[in-house]
Protein backbone atom coordinates (compact mmCIF):
# COMPACT_ATOMS: atom_id res chain seq x y z
CA UNK A 1 0.00 0.00 0.00
CA UNK A 2 1.39 3.38 -1.09
CA UNK A 3 -0.10 5.37 1.80
CA UNK A 4 -0.81 4.92 5.50
CA UNK A 5 -4.00 5.41 7.47
CA UNK A 6 -2.12 7.91 9.62
CA UNK A 7 -1.36 10.01 6.56
CA UNK A 8 -5.04 9.98 5.66
CA UNK A 9 -5.97 11.01 9.22
CA UNK A 10 -3.61 13.97 8.94
CA UNK A 11 -5.15 14.92 5.59
CA UNK A 12 -8.67 14.96 7.08
CA UNK A 13 -7.56 16.86 10.19
CA UNK A 14 -5.89 19.55 8.08
CA UNK A 15 -8.98 19.71 5.84
CA UNK A 16 -11.10 20.35 8.92
CA UNK A 17 -8.83 22.84 10.72
CA UNK A 18 -7.11 24.48 7.70
CA UNK A 19 -4.04 24.68 9.92
CA UNK A 20 -1.25 22.14 10.46
CA UNK A 21 -0.68 23.10 14.11
CA UNK A 22 -4.32 22.62 15.14
CA UNK A 23 -4.55 19.47 13.03
CA UNK A 24 -1.50 17.99 14.77
CA UNK A 25 -2.89 18.87 18.20
CA UNK A 26 -6.22 17.19 17.40
CA UNK A 27 -4.32 13.98 16.57
CA UNK A 28 -1.91 14.27 19.54
CA UNK A 29 1.02 14.57 17.13
CA UNK A 30 3.88 17.01 16.86
CA UNK A 31 3.60 19.67 14.19
CA UNK A 32 6.68 18.34 12.41
CA UNK A 33 5.29 14.78 12.34
CA UNK A 34 1.99 15.97 10.90
CA UNK A 35 3.71 18.13 8.30
CA UNK A 36 5.95 15.22 7.32
CA UNK A 37 2.99 12.85 6.97
CA UNK A 38 1.10 15.25 4.72
CA UNK A 39 4.20 16.04 2.66
CA UNK A 40 5.01 12.34 2.19
CA UNK A 41 1.45 11.65 1.02
CA UNK A 42 1.51 14.47 -1.53
CA UNK A 43 5.09 13.78 -2.70
CA UNK A 44 4.50 10.08 -3.21
CA UNK A 45 1.65 10.69 -5.65
CA UNK A 46 3.09 13.96 -7.00
CA UNK A 47 -0.06 15.86 -6.06
CA UNK A 48 -1.11 18.88 -4.01
CA UNK A 49 -4.20 18.60 -1.82
CA UNK A 50 -4.11 22.10 -0.32
CA UNK A 51 -3.36 25.63 -1.43
CA UNK A 52 -0.91 27.30 0.92
CA UNK A 53 -2.06 30.81 1.88
CA UNK A 54 0.30 32.07 4.57
CA UNK A 55 -0.12 29.74 7.55
CA UNK A 56 -3.51 28.63 6.30
CA UNK A 57 -3.93 25.46 4.24
CA UNK A 58 -7.04 25.72 2.07
CA UNK A 59 -8.28 22.43 0.62
CA UNK A 60 -8.26 22.55 -3.18
CA UNK A 61 -10.38 20.86 -5.87
CA UNK A 62 -8.46 17.56 -5.74
CA UNK A 63 -8.61 17.55 -1.96
CA UNK A 64 -12.37 18.09 -2.00
CA UNK A 65 -12.74 15.31 -4.58
CA UNK A 66 -10.93 12.65 -2.52
CA UNK A 67 -12.11 13.78 0.93
CA UNK A 68 -15.38 11.75 0.95
CA UNK A 69 -13.52 8.61 -0.13
CA UNK A 70 -10.85 9.12 2.52
CA UNK A 71 -13.54 9.69 5.16
CA UNK A 72 -15.36 6.51 4.09
CA UNK A 73 -12.11 4.51 4.03
CA UNK A 74 -11.11 5.59 7.52
CA UNK A 75 -14.62 4.99 8.81
CA UNK A 76 -14.44 1.45 7.46
CA UNK A 77 -11.03 0.97 9.05
CA UNK A 78 -12.31 2.18 12.43
CA UNK A 79 -15.41 0.04 12.11
CA UNK A 80 -13.29 -3.01 11.27
CA UNK A 81 -11.12 -2.35 14.30
CA UNK A 82 -14.18 -1.98 16.53
CA UNK A 83 -15.80 -5.09 15.13
CA UNK A 84 -12.63 -7.10 15.68
CA UNK A 85 -12.53 -5.87 19.26
CA UNK A 86 -16.21 -5.73 20.08
CA UNK A 87 -17.90 -8.22 17.76
CA UNK A 88 -19.87 -5.57 15.85
CA UNK A 89 -21.20 -3.85 18.96
CA UNK A 90 -22.51 -0.33 18.20
CA UNK A 91 -20.16 2.40 19.37
CA UNK A 92 -20.27 6.12 20.06
CA UNK A 93 -22.47 8.34 17.88
CA UNK A 94 -22.35 12.04 16.98
CA UNK A 95 -25.88 13.27 16.34
CA UNK A 96 -27.39 16.55 15.28
CA UNK A 97 -31.02 17.54 15.71
CA UNK A 98 -33.17 20.55 15.09
CA UNK A 99 -34.57 22.32 18.15
CA UNK A 100 -38.00 20.69 18.12
CA UNK A 101 -36.63 17.18 17.64
CA UNK A 102 -33.65 17.69 19.94
CA UNK A 103 -35.73 19.04 22.82
CA UNK A 104 -38.78 16.79 22.53
CA UNK A 105 -37.84 13.52 20.74
CA UNK A 106 -34.11 12.84 20.57
CA UNK A 107 -33.45 12.53 24.30
CA UNK A 108 -35.66 9.43 24.63
CA UNK A 109 -33.88 7.80 21.70
CA UNK A 110 -30.47 8.63 23.14
CA UNK A 111 -31.43 7.15 26.50
CA UNK A 112 -32.65 3.97 24.82
CA UNK A 113 -29.46 3.66 22.76
CA UNK A 114 -27.15 4.10 25.75
CA UNK A 115 -29.28 1.81 27.91
CA UNK A 116 -29.01 -0.98 25.34
CA UNK A 117 -25.29 -0.40 24.81
CA UNK A 118 -23.65 0.25 28.14
CA UNK A 119 -20.54 2.42 28.01
CA UNK A 120 -21.43 3.92 24.65
CA UNK A 121 -21.86 7.69 24.41
CA UNK A 122 -24.16 9.73 22.21
CA UNK A 123 -23.39 13.41 21.72
CA UNK A 124 -26.12 15.75 20.50
CA UNK A 125 -25.66 19.02 18.63
CA UNK A 126 -28.88 21.07 18.58
CA UNK A 127 -29.24 23.73 15.88
CA UNK A 128 -31.56 24.72 13.06
CA UNK A 129 -32.04 22.64 9.92
CA UNK A 130 -29.54 24.44 7.70
CA UNK A 131 -26.79 24.19 10.34
CA UNK A 132 -27.38 20.46 10.92
CA UNK A 133 -27.42 19.73 7.18
CA UNK A 134 -24.12 21.58 6.75
CA UNK A 135 -22.47 19.62 9.55
CA UNK A 136 -23.64 16.27 8.15
CA UNK A 137 -22.31 17.31 4.73
CA UNK A 138 -18.92 18.13 6.34
CA UNK A 139 -18.78 14.78 8.20
CA UNK A 140 -18.96 16.54 11.56
CA UNK A 141 -22.04 14.49 12.48
CA UNK A 142 -22.93 10.84 11.89
CA UNK A 143 -26.68 11.43 11.54
CA UNK A 144 -28.97 14.45 11.48
CA UNK A 145 -32.60 14.55 12.62
CA UNK A 146 -34.20 17.49 10.87
CA UNK A 147 -37.53 19.22 10.29
CA UNK A 148 -36.92 20.81 6.90
CA UNK A 149 -35.66 19.80 3.49
CA UNK A 150 -32.51 20.42 1.47
CA UNK A 151 -31.30 19.90 -2.09
CA UNK A 152 -27.77 18.70 -1.25
CA UNK A 153 -27.07 15.87 -3.70
CA UNK A 154 -24.37 14.42 -1.41
CA UNK A 155 -26.88 13.65 1.34
CA UNK A 156 -29.55 11.01 1.77
CA UNK A 157 -32.84 12.15 3.33
CA UNK A 158 -34.90 9.34 4.86
CA UNK A 159 -38.55 10.20 5.69
CA UNK A 160 -39.09 9.61 9.39
CA UNK A 161 -42.06 11.06 11.28
CA UNK A 162 -45.01 13.21 10.28
CA UNK A 163 -45.62 16.44 12.19
CA UNK A 164 -48.07 19.34 12.17
CA UNK A 165 -47.58 23.01 12.90
CA UNK A 166 -50.19 24.81 14.98
CA UNK A 167 -51.06 28.51 15.15
CA UNK A 168 -51.65 29.54 18.76
CA UNK A 169 -52.10 32.51 21.09
CA UNK A 170 -52.66 33.50 24.70
CA UNK A 171 -56.15 32.74 26.13
CA UNK A 172 -56.61 36.48 26.59
CA UNK A 173 -55.73 37.39 23.02
CA UNK A 174 -58.70 38.75 20.98
CA UNK A 175 -58.26 36.02 18.34
CA UNK A 176 -58.74 33.31 20.98
CA UNK A 177 -62.48 33.93 20.78
CA UNK A 178 -62.71 33.27 17.03
CA UNK A 179 -63.74 29.81 15.78
CA UNK A 180 -61.82 30.14 12.50
CA UNK A 181 -59.17 32.65 11.46
CA UNK A 182 -59.52 34.34 8.08
CA UNK A 183 -56.68 35.64 5.94
CA UNK A 184 -57.55 39.11 7.20
CA UNK A 185 -57.12 37.91 10.81
CA UNK A 186 -53.69 36.49 9.93
CA UNK A 187 -52.65 39.76 8.31
CA UNK A 188 -53.83 41.94 11.18
CA UNK A 189 -52.11 39.88 13.89
CA UNK A 190 -48.60 40.45 15.20
CA UNK A 191 -46.40 37.35 14.69
CA UNK A 192 -43.53 35.88 16.69
CA UNK A 193 -41.76 33.35 14.48
CA UNK A 194 -38.77 31.03 14.31
CA UNK A 195 -35.73 32.34 12.47
CA UNK A 196 -35.02 31.91 8.77
CA UNK A 197 -33.15 28.64 8.14
CA UNK A 198 -35.22 26.62 10.59
CA UNK A 199 -37.46 23.80 9.40
CA UNK A 200 -40.40 25.29 11.28
CA UNK A 201 -40.03 28.61 9.47
CA UNK A 202 -39.65 26.84 6.14
CA UNK A 203 -42.97 25.04 6.63
CA UNK A 204 -44.71 28.15 7.94
CA UNK A 205 -43.59 30.25 4.96
CA UNK A 206 -44.83 27.59 2.56
CA UNK A 207 -48.19 27.31 4.33
CA UNK A 208 -48.63 31.09 4.31
CA UNK A 209 -47.59 31.62 0.68
CA UNK A 210 -49.52 34.48 -0.84
CA UNK A 211 -49.78 36.24 2.53
CA UNK A 212 -46.12 36.50 3.56
CA UNK A 213 -45.44 40.04 2.31
CA UNK A 214 -48.40 41.36 4.30
CA UNK A 215 -47.79 39.51 7.59
CA UNK A 216 -46.71 41.65 10.54
CA UNK A 217 -43.65 39.83 11.94
CA UNK A 218 -42.76 41.42 15.28
CA UNK A 219 -40.00 39.05 16.40
CA UNK A 220 -37.88 36.22 15.02
CA UNK A 221 -36.49 33.97 17.76
CA UNK A 222 -34.37 30.84 17.70
CA UNK A 223 -35.81 29.08 20.74
CA UNK A 224 -39.32 27.66 21.00
CA UNK A 225 -39.58 28.32 24.75
CA UNK A 226 -38.81 32.02 24.22
CA UNK A 227 -41.54 32.15 21.58
CA UNK A 228 -44.05 30.45 23.87
CA UNK A 229 -43.27 32.83 26.74
CA UNK A 230 -43.68 35.84 24.45
CA UNK A 231 -47.05 34.57 23.26
CA UNK A 232 -48.18 33.87 26.84
CA UNK A 233 -47.25 37.47 27.67
CA UNK A 234 -49.60 38.66 24.93
CA UNK A 235 -46.93 40.04 22.58
CA UNK A 236 -48.49 38.30 19.57
CA UNK A 237 -49.41 34.95 18.03
CA UNK A 238 -47.15 32.25 16.69
CA UNK A 239 -46.86 28.90 14.91
CA UNK A 240 -44.89 25.92 16.24
CA UNK A 241 -44.94 22.13 16.16
CA UNK A 242 -47.81 20.49 18.00
CA UNK A 243 -45.18 18.41 19.81
CA UNK A 244 -43.83 21.52 21.54
CA UNK A 245 -47.29 22.76 22.57
CA UNK A 246 -48.92 19.65 24.00
CA UNK A 247 -48.32 20.52 27.67
CA UNK A 248 -49.32 24.19 27.19
CA UNK A 249 -52.59 23.17 25.56
CA UNK A 250 -53.32 20.69 28.35
CA UNK A 251 -52.90 23.30 31.10
CA UNK A 252 -54.69 25.99 29.02
CA UNK A 253 -51.79 28.45 29.20
CA UNK A 254 -51.96 28.63 25.40
CA UNK A 255 -54.83 27.96 23.00
CA UNK A 256 -54.88 26.56 19.48
CA UNK A 257 -56.23 28.70 16.65
CA UNK A 258 -58.07 27.19 13.71
CA UNK A 259 -56.63 28.47 10.40
CA UNK A 260 -58.76 27.79 7.32
CA UNK A 261 -57.24 26.50 4.10
CA UNK A 262 -53.61 26.36 5.21
CA UNK A 263 -51.76 23.01 5.14
CA UNK A 264 -49.47 22.88 8.19
CA UNK A 265 -48.32 19.27 7.87
CA UNK A 266 -44.68 18.42 7.35
CA UNK A 267 -42.18 15.57 7.39
CA UNK A 268 -39.28 14.90 9.74
CA UNK A 269 -36.18 13.37 8.10
CA UNK A 270 -33.09 11.42 9.04
CA UNK A 271 -30.14 12.72 7.03
CA UNK A 272 -26.79 11.02 6.35
CA UNK A 273 -23.93 11.59 3.96
CA UNK A 274 -24.19 9.18 1.05
CA UNK A 275 -20.47 8.41 1.24
CA UNK A 276 -20.46 7.74 4.97
CA UNK A 277 -19.97 4.13 6.00
CA UNK A 278 -22.96 2.68 7.86
CA UNK A 279 -21.38 1.45 11.06
CA UNK A 280 -23.13 -0.89 13.48
CA UNK A 281 -24.08 2.11 15.62
CA UNK A 282 -25.57 4.02 12.69
CA UNK A 283 -27.51 0.96 11.52
CA UNK A 284 -28.88 0.40 15.02
CA UNK A 285 -29.88 4.06 15.40
CA UNK A 286 -31.72 4.05 12.07
CA UNK A 287 -33.58 0.87 12.99
CA UNK A 288 -34.52 2.34 16.37
CA UNK A 289 -35.74 5.60 14.82
CA UNK A 290 -37.89 3.82 12.27
CA UNK A 291 -39.78 2.08 15.08
CA UNK A 292 -42.44 4.78 15.16
CA UNK A 293 -44.57 3.09 17.80
CA UNK A 294 -42.63 4.77 20.60
CA UNK A 295 -43.75 8.18 19.32
CA UNK A 296 -47.41 7.48 18.61
CA UNK A 297 -49.79 9.55 20.64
Amino acid sequence: MKYSLRQLEVFLAVAHHSNITRAAASLSMSQSAASSALRDLEDHFDIQLFDRVGKRLQINELGRLVRPRVEALLERARSLENELKQHQTPGHLKLGATLTIGNYLAVELMAAYMSNHRGRKVTLDVANTSAIVEKVANYELDIGLIEGESNDANLEFIPWLEDELVVFCSPTHPLAQKSVLSDQDLQSAGWILREQGSGTRQTFDWAMRGLLPSLNVLLELQHTEAIKRSVKAGVGISCLSRITLRESFENNSLVELNVAGRDMHRQFYLVLHKQKFRSAGIRYWLQMCMNRNQFRE
